[in-house]
């Protein structure tokens, strides 16, 4: 089954209330598997650019079935076929801390991406995102 709006809502509102509890601004962006954008929505305050950082985050987490720490790996251990993966997809894709998979049972439905904080903040909103889905 995939993310439903109602999965969506909850999931960035659980985000965005854990920014909110550390005393930082963020948006989150939610993709389905095939890193296209479900939802979308920035805190008042968060930067302008974290819309677009948010959904590169998420997008590039849900094509390669990685969490941004592990895609960080792959672009330092492969940079050119990351590169040349890059070059490929719709949105550009940002490896590191702040997105993860959404999974059912062993389906990856989609990713998750936050933007706003620093990166382990951005993990620690897009994990208590999860944890309400």
């Amino acid at each position: 089954m995939p993310l439903s709006g109602d999965d969506c809502r909850r999931l960035i509102d659980a985000a965005h209330a854990r920014a909110g509890q550390i005393g930082i601004r963020v948006t989150v962006a939610v993709v389905d598997e095939g890193g296209l954008l479900l939802a979308l929505a920035r805190m008042d305050g968060a930067p302008p650019i974290s819309a677009q950082i948010a959904e590169a985050k998420a997008s590039g987490a849900a094509l390669w079935h990685r969490d941004g720490a592990s895609l960080a790996q792959v672009a330092q251990d492969r940079p050119a076929f990351f590169e040349a993966v890059g070059r490929m997809v719709r949105v550009p894709i940002i490896p590191g801390l702040g997105s993860t998979l959404v999974r059912r049972k062993d389906a990856v439905l989609g990713a998750v991406g936050v933007s706003g904080g620093k990166p382990e903040q951005d993990l620690e909103c897009a994990e208590a995102g999860l944890r309400a889905i």
